[in-house]
């Protein structure tokens, strides 16, 4: 799958023999060897990846929708989401749909206090154990309440709930957009990794 979204996003991107990546879309691109040997590759600064994302907030509890956000917003501190604990993020953005993940909200676990990440992941039900595995190694599983998966059979999606407090690389004084940046970052390499282990 995001070897397809790949090759259909180059398609779209190059122009005049040159094409404007990010560091992980660059690697994998080179890794894979999906271009031209003529075709320049610039590399993105991350500051602009989600220049164009769509971002709610909302209540945990009633899902009202609060108000609607810019990327001005990333700016916020993580930490917003501890000092409004009755909210939730709702964030769309087309990186995260070349990747293959739908629906991505964030918010702080009333129970155990974590940053958690909620989203669907298009992969198929078979690929359960080799997600599973991959999230127990990288999310140090042995804590309570670092992930939990399911497939939603209605969507053909897992359903997946992270705490990001157990990804590498988190700190709680980054901001809402450094944390963005450590899902997607994430996120890319788990795809990624299972791609390739099919």
């Amino acid at each position: 799958m995001l070897k397809k979204q790949m090759e259909s996003y180059i398609s779209e991107s190059v122009i005049e023999n040159k094409i404007e990546l990010f560091k992980e879309e660059k690697d994998y691109v080179e890794k894979h060897k999906l271009l031209a040997e003529d075709i320049i590759i610039v590399e993105k600064e991350n500051a602009s990846r989600f220049t164009d994302v769509y971002i709610e907030r909302s209540n945990k509890e009633s899902e009202e929708l609060i108000s609607e956000e810019n990327s001005a917003f990333l700016s916020q501190p993580i930490e917003y989401l501890k000092k409004n604990k009755d909210e939730f993020l709702y964030f769309e953005s087309r990186w995260f749909e070349l990747i293959g993940v739908e629906a991505l909200s964030l918010e702080v676990d009333d129970v155990f206090g974590t940053y958690n990440a909620m989203f669907g992941l298009k992969f198929q039900k078979k690929m359960g154990e080799v997600l599973k595995t991959y999230l127990t190694k990288e999310l140090q599983a042995e804590k309570i309440g670092s992930f939990s998966l399911m497939f939603n059979q209605g969507d053909g999606l897992w359903d997946v709930n992270l705490a990001l407090d157990n990804i590498k690389g988190f700190q709680e004084d980054m901001s809402l957009e450094e944390a963005f940046h450590l899902i997607y970052h994430f996120l890319f390499n788990l795809v990624q990794t299972i791609e390739e282990d099919m």
